[in-house]
């Protein structure tokens, strides 16, 4: 099966710049990767076909050659100097490159040339009370880390001797080898792209210059977080390698669900059951807030099962805002149960007192009946 041509896999004309061709890679590449699409097999193939065309024409070498030779200069096909080019791994840097470009500083960091040895970023989840979450809080959190080795000062060499240039890189952490009429850049395998390399390491760290150690942290939660939340400690994840950048941390949190209250955004909702003599007649009840206190709340005369009633600034703080959302009480109108013998009887009084005029008492009852009846006439007619 012929390959498609890499300027249609990325949507791309093909005198587009640089900028519009990684503008093209990075939709695409959001769009079909795989851990975003797991119920589509396709989606590896289209990934993987659209990380091969973006490697070739991100490089100005590799792409000369292919609007000159087309494939044939990478399968090693003719048109190509020297029977075209093999060796060639595609697909090997482009979404890689992307994605330190954007998600660098939370997968690890930056650059290449500047995240080499840096530190792992740690994640540790949290679970916090809806009551903590609107006031925040302050908490200790230990997580398992690493940290300098005493040792050797975190240079990985014996009493904190410095590493030395590695020779066959030269210290620049990657090698070149000339294919053709390419020039492949590659990770030094000597030194594993540090540049640098330990000639008698250290006998605590065996030359990582970091050692395995537990790490309490005293950690801020604002007020507001939603489930969900990150937040980011920077240079608080696992010390680099041989001195480099540490990593971050980053705080995971979930919100335990509430006994009372349900949360939407910033606004609390809370079910509060409401006798039936208050319901009818009207008065007050007292509701519970996320502050701790109580608040009272006004009943009209009639209320329903299903009305709402709100309460203007008493829901949750909004993050770093001083604004503070809604709560909605919606009423659950109780029927009373084990009546007494006094109780029953006032209620059958009540019922034969209202037989005259239930539109009047019962407007939804009514209403409802009122439409049985003249579906039932409409059938039989």
């Amino acid at each position: 099966m012929s390959k498609r041509d890499y300027y249609e896999v990325l949507g791309a004309e093909k005198g587009a710049s640089a900028d519009d061709l990684k503008k093209a890679y990075r939709k695409l590449a959001m769009l079909y990767h795989p851990d975003r699409n797991p119920d589509d097999p396709s989606a590896a193939d289209k990934f993987k076909e659209l990380n091969e065309a973006y490697d070739v024409l991100k490089d100005e070498q590799k792409r000369a050659a292919y609007d000159r030779f087309g494939h044939a200069a990478f399968d090693g096909g003719r048109g190509g100097p020297g029977g075209g080019f093999s060796g060639f791994e595609a697909g090997g840097g482009g979404f890689s490159d992307l994605f330190e470009e954007m998600f660098g500083e939370f997968m690890g960091g930056g650059r290449r040339g500047q995240s080499q040895g840096r530190g792992t970023d740690l994640r540790f989840n949290m679970e916090i009370s809806l009551e903590e979450a609107y006031a925040g809080k302050a908490a200790t959190v230990t997580v398992p880390s690493s940290a300098p080795c005493d040792a050797c000062n975190g240079t990985g060499g014996k009493d904190g001797a410095q590493p030395v240039a590695c020779t066959t890189c030269h210290g620049a952490g990657k090698v070149r080898a000339q294919q053709g009429f390419f020039t492949i850049e590659r990770t030094c395998p000597t030194c594993q792209g540090m540049g640098r390399v330990i000639k008698d390491p250290c006998r605590v760290c065996s030359g990582a210059g970091r050692v395995r150690k537990d790490k309490t942290l005293n950690v801020t939660i604002p007020p507001g977080v939603e489930d969900g939340t990150r937040i980011r400690l920077a240079g608080e994840g696992e010390a680099g390698m041989r001195g480099s950048p540490p990593g971050d941390l980053y705080l995971f949190l979930s919100i335990r669900a509430h006994r009372l209250f349900q949360r939407d955004g910033a606004n609390i909702y809370c079910r509060v059951p409401i006798p039936m003599t208050v319901a009818a007649l009207g008065g007050s009840i007292e509701v519970p807030t996320i502050e701790g206190t109580m608040t009272k709340v006004s009943i009209p005369a009639g209320t329903q099962t299903g009305n709402q009633f709100r309460l203007k600034n008493k829901g949750m703080s909004v993050l770093r805002s001083p604004a503070r959302g809604d709560m909605f009480i919606q009423a659950m109108v109780e029927i009373p149960v084990n009546l007494t013998a006094r109780q029953r009887e006032l209620l059958e009084e009540f019922d034969r007192a209202g037989d005259d005029d239930t539109a009047k008492h019962s407007p939804e009852s009514h209403g409802f009946f009122s439409k049985v009846k003249e579906l039932w006439k409409d059938l039989t007619e």
